[in-house]
């Protein structure tokens, strides 16, 4: 009997040892394929990582302003620019025209700094419309390093961007990022090199009748008329008159609505209103273009407007 129960034990003992054996196999391949099933979803999640980063760089890259977004560009400078480089000038900070391509990009004020062989300007917009700029084409600054971005100093009404220049008087190229449409916009700028003072060039850049050697008298001279809407316009040639070295134009406009002219700061009125508004100012220099303003009463308010006048000294008889 005994030795009946001895061989029961070892038959369930069998038993129990094969069953342990089976068991363990499906919780190796269970295991197994939990860790697969880990390692494909963290490379799905790498794979869609990248794809969304990729994706997200593609349209930075895009966000180029295009089609309905753009609008025509306006010329900028004046015939007959020649750049104008930081050797040219004198070290020193001085109030700077800037024209744009673009009438809604326009420069409120600009201040431009010579120093160290370069040229750096602070551009004043008066709105806070533009996030950023970038010195270049919008299709360079959509693919640019945050570091190259020329970031504002805004306070409630304005902004200000400190903005590099290689020459005065050349086409600068400008990108400017819309904060409201995220895009950015390709501008021309140029720097007016005749609207600084001559005596922020090392040499002066005017021709005046005593330099040209013009004696006293009355002569005529080839005048030309820039700026404002284009309406405008100045008869030519204009009389000249020279005394003591000193050259004074008669300047008719092609209306009798100017009350007042600005030549150099000074206000100067008009000798006529009968059918055209005359007036005689001095000529600053020849052959370069003369920055002045004219008062205008032909809208419902009085309206100062900013012109430039060129005086060809060869055409002077």
């Amino acid at each position: 009997m005994k030795q009946k129960n001895t061989i029961i034990a070892l038959l369930l003992l069998t038993l129990l040892t094969g069953c342990g054996t089976t068991d363990s196999q499906p919780q190796e391949t269970a295991a197994a394929e939990t860790t697969s099933v880990a390692a494909e979803t963290t490379v799905s999640a790498a794979e869609t990582t990248v794809s969304e980063t990729t994706a997200a760089a593609a349209e930075t890259t895009l966000a180029v302003a295009s089609g309905d977004d753009v609008i025509e560009a306006d010329a900028v400078g004046y015939e007959g620019m020649e750049a104008v480089y930081a050797d040219a000038l004198k070290d020193g900070t001085y109030d700077i025209a800037v024209d744009s391509s673009s009438s809604m990009f326009k420069i409120a004020g600009c201040t431009l700094t010579v120093a160290d062989g370069k040229l750096t300007t602070e551009l004043t917009i008066n709105s806070k419309s533009y996030e950023a700029l970038f010195a270049g084409t919008a299709e360079d600054a959509a693919q640019a390093e945050p570091a190259q971005l020329i970031m504002p100093q805004e306070d409630e009404k304005t902004s200000k961007f400190i903005f590099p220049v290689e020459a005065l008087d050349q086409e600068t190229d400008c990108a400017a990022l819309s904060r409201k449409k995220q895009l950015w916009y390709s501008r021309k700028l140029v720097f007016r090199a005749d609207s600084l003072p001559d005596e922020a060039f090392r040499e002066s850049r005017r021709n005046t009748a005593e330099s040209l050697g013009i004696a006293d008298g009355e002569y005529t001279v080839e005048v030309k008329l820039e700026g404002g809407s284009g309406k405008a316009s100045v008869e030519s040639p204009a009389k000249l008159i020279v005394i003591n070295g000193n050259a004074t134009a008669e300047i008719r406009w092609s209306s009798n609505k100017y009350d007042y002219m600005v030549v150099d700061n000074e206000k100067y009125l008009p000798v006529s209103t009968e059918e055209v508004s005359v007036f005689e100012i001095p000529v600053t220099g020849f052959d370069c273009p003369m920055q002045i303003a004219a008062d205008t009463t032909a809208m419902s308010t009085p309206h100062e407007i900013s012109y430039t006048l060129r005086f060809d000294s060869a055409s002077i008889k």
